[in-house]
């Protein structure tokens, strides 16, 4: 019967129910990623003003009267702002009224224009020029596609002849103000500075493997290893226990490690300055007989010196990898070391089949019967009570 198939999660368990997981619907695992946030800038300076000044004398100004409505006296072509203008006087404006009128006209120009015109008439008695009409004094749009003249005077032509013409003569100064559009930069991205990755755990791992600064030696299995006291009292209760208490002043001579191989011992030390398995991260992904007792040997070890967060990582391991070989020996390791998580992620596992006899067979079955039977006694008692549900 192939029974690797299933994958069990003691942290799935919830309040009793327990989810199991088949090969036929992957697992879904979620990753936070931060988006990545570009910040850009651009600049909006005021709008400039450009401001021009044309003089229109008109002379034997009576000549132009008795013409019509539609009669008008040009001036000569000036620029302002690059834009060509030019004013237009109706010496009478409407048939019905006596008026006389003045428009800027702008000539030739596809784009829309903001301009304003104060048309001024010289005194010639004093030589001062008044503005005409300052109500119509203001900010306006001339736009190619509707129109291109600003009516910038309306005055009764009594009022004009008996005051601004003498000698037949007539002088405006027209001052035009044109609004250019805000000029805007170019967008440019905003200066940033970059952060590179942390690399506190190459650091601390260049720490453990330069041996700089190391206050303490550990003798195992013959092989010596040389660490930092404070960095394993920081992370072992045992640690600091047995390093910062009495026998803390007792000489240089290395602290024997009893019933440790050398090659786990470097791999906890490892995990201790870094918080990471060093050539085990991957474990659920490439999980064989040698790496499972690299797992069974660390978790020993961090159940021995009270490491609880590799102690937790080992038994997530073991739990995602049970199978008929491995789940008596297993059950076992995880009564012994009080994984009451892992254990009862074993006992799960075994409940999920009809017969026992694939893991009766198993050599760990055998061992577990042998050396500790009341655990497969209470393990038999509650696959009872599973099958019972």
């Amino acid at each position: 019967m192939g029974l690797t198939a299933w994958a069990f999660d003691p942290l799935l368990q919830i309040q009793g129910i327990s989810i199991r997981t088949s090969p036929a619907t992957p697992a879904i695992s979620t990753a936070a990623g931060m988006a990545s946030h570009i910040k850009t800038v651009s600049t909006c300076h005021p709008p400039e003003m450009v401001q021009g000044t044309h003089v229109f004398d008109v002379f034997g100004y009576s000549k132009h009267r008795g013409l019509g409505a539609q009669y008008f006296i040009r001036s000569g072509i000036f620029t302002v702002a690059g834009h060509e203008w030019c004013l237009r006087l109706y010496p009478e404006w409407a048939d019905n009224f006596d008026f006389v009128s003045v428009y800027l006209r702008l000539l030739r120009t596809d784009a829309k224009v903001n301009v304003s015109c104060d048309l001024r008439l010289v005194d010639p008695a004093t030589g001062l020029s008044k503005s005409s009409h300052p109500t119509l004094v203001n900010m306006r749009v001339l736009d190619p596609k509707d129109t291109m003249a600003y009516h910038c005077m309306m005055m009764q032509r009594s009022e004009l002849e008996a005051t601004y013409v003498k000698n037949d003569r007539l002088t405006m100064e027209c001052v035009v103000t044109v609004r250019k559009e805000p000029r805007v930069s170019k967008t440019k991205v905003f200066p940033r500075i970059k952060v590179p990755p942390s690399d506190i755990k190459r650091q601390l791992a260049n720490l453990l493997d330069g041996k700089d600064g190391a206050d303490v030696m550990f003798s195992v299995a013959g092989e010596i290893f040389e660490a930092h006291k404070v960095m394993l009292a920081m992370r072992s209760p045992v640690f600091k226990a047995q390093l910062c208490g009495p026998l803390s002043e007792r000489g240089k001579e290395p602290i024997i490690i009893e019933d440790m191989q050398p090659d786990v011992f470097r791999a906890f030390l490892y995990f201790v300055y870094t918080d990471s398995m060093k050539g085990h991260d991957e474990l659920e992904g490439d999980y064989n007989s040698e790496n499972c007792e690299m797992i069974h040997h660390l978790l020993v070890a961090a159940d021995r010196y009270d490491v609880a967060r590799l102690k937790l990582i080992c038994q997530r391991i073991l739990c995602k990898n049970l199978d008929v070989k491995n789940v008596a020996t297993t059950l076992a390791l995880a009564h012994q070391h009080h994984c009451d998580r892992l254990k009862d992620a074993c006992i799960e596992f075994m409940s999920c089949f009809n017969t026992m006899d694939d893991v009766v067979a198993t050599q760990g079955y055998l061992d577990l019967a042998k050396t500790s039977p009341s655990i497969l006694e209470d393990a038999m008692a509650r696959i009872g009570k599973f099958n019972k549900c």
